[in-house]
């Protein structure tokens, strides 16, 4: 008798045992689709535009079948109108082969098929989420995930969980997640995983029938797409320890079912029991990355990794006492200048003797790196014609001023020169205050140069300043001069308290601060930064001038006391440091803020950090 024969008979006792008193089509689309997706339902006749998403009618092999065969293994699924394959990427196979899956059209019917054999004794997913939308009017199918085994049982175990980045806390769309049942952290740069998963709009993920025992749970943003770790251009994010599933597969679980990813209500609703934290690791070999001549008098270098150690440095034919040098915070970058007003080379010879990884022993060695930076374009013009190119700023002192009535009384005025000052005069500088009656009063001010950053000062203005006053910080002409004999020009800023009734002060009281912290204001999106405190005590701290909306509060534990997030190291097991957005007793994240409020609002800062990772 035919094979195909027995297939079908197969399918109708599958049917006929499951699903006695429906047609196909109807028991496929209620069976695969909760009531929160699109509607699955026949659309009505009369010409209207068709907006129902396509629905199975055929299956092989069938859920949940047993013993499919490992070679040359297809995948058949008939829908009930003609499709498209949208995204290629998204038909996704777990436990993933070396070459994604391919497939085929055949009418109405996708057909997967794998180049390389299926494993033995193998529990197999495949998910369809976000790759299908039917032929004419592009619906999106909602997705599916057909599970098999080339063995003689199914696996019923599975794990679910949301993949956030480690800074914002937003979800991470398209991440794979992926379990190990090898611990060794090497396994997920050296080998495919034993299950894995793509997460969903809300970096959710559920990875379904797998084996009941002890794994390894990772996450990464995998550039290549080859579902193996590369830390030089992927991202990554683990569990703390191994891992065992406590959950038994149900198709009717909410975790299971495909959700439109705008029902906010059933996507939140879900059960998450790990939350993954992506961070991109540090690169560990150290050797000079990039260089550039900028122009005449400065250049850059960069490292590959943080906390290069440099010995001594050095420019051909400059006296050491002309160099200008400045790293920046994760001291993997310097800039370069040079104090020397005779013509400079087309090419300056750099040395930098530093710590430099060894390519067979993987260790740092000293090493005196030599560096050619030419001057782009140095010599191909006439000297008149170079003269006659000049723009203002070539021959100025360029001082670049940044001053906020929102945060004037936190950061004061801002001062960046684009070279290091030779010669300041700050004694020039003058700050006047005009009332509202317009009397004048010159202001006392302080001057402090940036740790960080050689080329920025900030002018904060003593005593308080007073809504409705105006405040003229006026740089004078020819009293700083630069590297390059430049001197400025004469500039002048205003600025002035924001004086509207409507706008809000938000008061944090911080309690249980036994660390040093960095406390960020940000808008709803959590695209902008609005205002950065820095604390090592409790305190109150005032948020003033807000308009009438919505914010959020994060908080990052700066254990090592630097001033910036430090990154995670998948080798030496340590996370990223914490970052937590502050939450709400009715469990949002988002703090409301009317017009014209005054709000207080109190945060344990240690007990926040002693709960579960926040997320939103």
């Amino acid at each position: 008798m035919h094979p195909r024969f027995h297939e079908q008979k197969k399918m109708n006792k599958f049917f006929r045992k499951y699903f006695p008193a429906l047609p196909v089509a109807l028991v496929l689309g209620s069976v695969m689709f909760s009531h929160s997706c699109a509607n699955t339902t026949t659309p009505p006749s009369g010409g209207k535009k068709d907006t129902i998403p396509p629905v199975i009618v055929g299956l092989n092999p069938l859920p949940g079948s047993t013993n499919v065969p490992t070679h040359g293994t297809t995948i058949s699924i008939t829908f009930d109108e003609y499709i498209t394959v949208k995204d290629p990427k998204a038909i996704y196979l777990s436990p993933p082969l070396d070459k994604m899956p391919k497939y085929r059209m055949r009418g109405k019917t996708l057909q997967v098929y794998f180049e390389s054999d299926l494993r033995e004794n193998t529990t197999y997913t495949l998910d369809l989420t976000g790759a299908l939308a039917d032929n004419n009017e592009g619906n999106m199918y909602p997705g599916y995930t057909l599970h098999f085994s080339t063995g003689d049982a199914i696996d019923s175990m599975m794990v679910t969980g949301t993949v956030m980045d480690c800074n914002t806390l937003q979800p991470i769309k398209g991440a794979t997640v992926m379990l190990y049942k090898d611990h060794a952290d090497s396994a997920v740069v050296k080998r495919r995983p034993d299950a894995s998963v793509k997460t969903d709009d809300w970096g959710y993920f559920s990875i379904r029938n797998i084996s009941d025992t002890l794994y390894r749970l990772y996450a990464i943003v995998d550039e290549s797409g080859n579902n193996l770790y590369d830390f030089e251009s992927d991202k990554i994010a683990f569990a703390d320890s191994v891992i065992r599933p406590t959950m038994v597969v149900r198709d009717t679980l909410p975790e299971l079912l495909k959700y439109d990813m705008k029902d906010t209500v059933h996507c939140m609703a879900r059960k998450s029991e790990y939350d993954l934290l992506v961070f991109k690791e540090r690169p560990s070999k150290q050797l000079v990355k990039d260089r550039k001549r900028i122009d005449d008098r400065s250049a850059y270098i960069s490292f590959m990794a943080p906390d290069v150690m440099i010995d001594s440095l050095w420019v051909r034919g400059i006296p050491s006492d002309r160099l200008i040098a400045q790293m920046n915070t994760r001291r993997d970058s310097l800039e370069l200048w040079i104090n020397d007003r005779r013509r400079m080379p087309d090419t300056l010879h750099v040395f930098v003797d530093y710590l430099k990884t060894d390519d067979s022993t993987g260790t740092l060695k000293p090493f005196t790196e030599h560096l050619r930076l030419v001057q782009e374009n140095k010599g191909s013009t006439s000297a008149r014609s170079s003269r006659r190119n000049l723009r203002k700023e070539d021959t100025t002192c360029v001082i670049t001023t940044s001053v906020s009535g929102e945060t004037v009384e936190q950061y004061g005025f801002g001062l960046e020169f684009k070279y290091p000052i030779i010669n300041e005069g700050f004694s020039e500088v003058t700050l006047r205050s005009v009332n509202p009656r317009q009397q004048e009063e010159q202001m006392k001010f302080s001057v402090t140069r940036d740790s960080l950053n050689l080329r920025k000062y900030t002018i904060m203005p003593e005593g308080k300043l007073q809504s409705g006053y105006e405040y003229f910080l006026k740089i004078p002409h020819r009293r700083f001069r630069d590297i390059n004999g430049s001197w400025n020009d004469s500039t002048e800023v205003k600025v002035s308290l924001p004086n509207d009734d409507k706008l809000s002060t938000l008061t944090l009281n911080l309690s249980g601060v036994h660390h040093k912290y960095i406390v960020d204001l940000l808008n709803e999106k959590r695209d902008n930064t609005l205002r950065t405190y820095i604390v090592e005590n409790d305190q109150a701290l005032l948020f003033p001038y807000l308009k009438g909306g919505k914010y959020s509060i994060r908080i990052t534990e700066d254990v090592n006391r630097n001033g910036i997030v430090d990154t995670g190291d998948l080798f030496s097991h340590r996370q990223p440091e914490k970052v937590l957005f502050y939450k709400l007793r009715d469990g949002s994240f988002v703090i409301d803020i009317p017009e014209s409020t005054e709000m207080d609002q109190s945060i344990d800062v240690a007990a926040l950090f002693s709960s579960p990772v926040s997320s939103n």
